[in-house]
This record gives C-alpha cells, sequence and structure tokens, in this order.
C-alpha cells in the first residue's frame, strides 16, 4: 500500500524558509513523479512544483514559487522535499504531497496537476505571518 507523510510546516515569519519532506512508503518514490500542491482556505488546490522519476528528474513550478522554492529528492531516505525560501503570506496553506503511477519517466506539458497524481499525503500547514 502506497502511503506517503509530509512534515516540516510551522509558523514563519515573511522572508523565512521552511523545509517540507514528503516520506514515501510501500513503494519506491524514485520510480514516481512527485508532486507538491497547497490549498488555502476558499481556493482551489493548486500544484507548485513536481519532479519527474529519477529516469529524467524533470522538474516543474508554478510560476508563483519559481526562484523560491526547490524540489528534491533523498533516495536513501524515499523522501522528497520542498524547501520554501522568502516565503510570503500568500503562501500560507496546506501542503500535501502526492505520488503518481500514471505519468511517464519523461513528462511533458502540465504534468504538475492534480488529475495525475493518485497517492495523497495528509497534508502540513504552512502559515507565513508576522
Amino acid at each position: 500500500q502506497w502511503q506517503l507523510a509530509e512534515s516540516g510546516g510551522g509558523l514563519v515569519k515573511p522572508g523565512g524558509s521552511l523545509r517540507l519532506s514528503c516520506a514515501a512508503s510501500g513503494f519506491t518514490s524514485d520510480d514516481y513523479a512527485i508532486g507538491w500542491f497547497r490549498q488555502a482556505p476558499g481556493k482551489e488546490r493548486e500544484g507548485i512544483s513536481c519532479i519527474s522519476s529519477t529516469k529524467k528528474m524533470r522538474t516543474k513550478y508554478a510560476d508563483s514559487v519559481q526562484d523560491r522554492f526547490i524540489i528534491s529528492r533523498d533516495s536513501a531516505k524515499n523522501t522528497v522535499y520542498l524547501e520554501l525560501n522568502n516565503l510570503r503570506p500568500d503562501d500560507t496553506a496546506v501542503y500535501r504531497c502526492a505520488a503518481s503511477p500514471l505519468l511517464g519517466p519523461d513528462p511533458v506539458g502540465r504534468w504538475c496537476e492534480t488529475m495525475y497524481y493518485t497517492s495523497w499525503g495528509q497534508g502540513t500547514q504552512v502559515t507565513v505571518s508576522s
């Protein structure tokens, strides 16, 4: 059974940083695309960063987080990280990671969208406030 567990959220001041972790179990996360998504109250869930399997290691970022967030893998820990830098109040949301058994090793187009991701973690809250 595929399972994902997020951690690392919390309260941070504007301009601060956090590192979120997505620990996988029941499967080898290196073999699949993993995405980070967030949902703020009253807003739709959005894909903010995704990484393809290690065969190609493609990455994709939403415009809103480009140059501020960094996605990475640690194969030994079967974990995907999302480093959040220069945080802003509008980054406040529940952040969830998800795995996709549907995407190939070299995805193209709009592959960081929820429709492709079928196994989800419970989420971790990130609050950016002074």
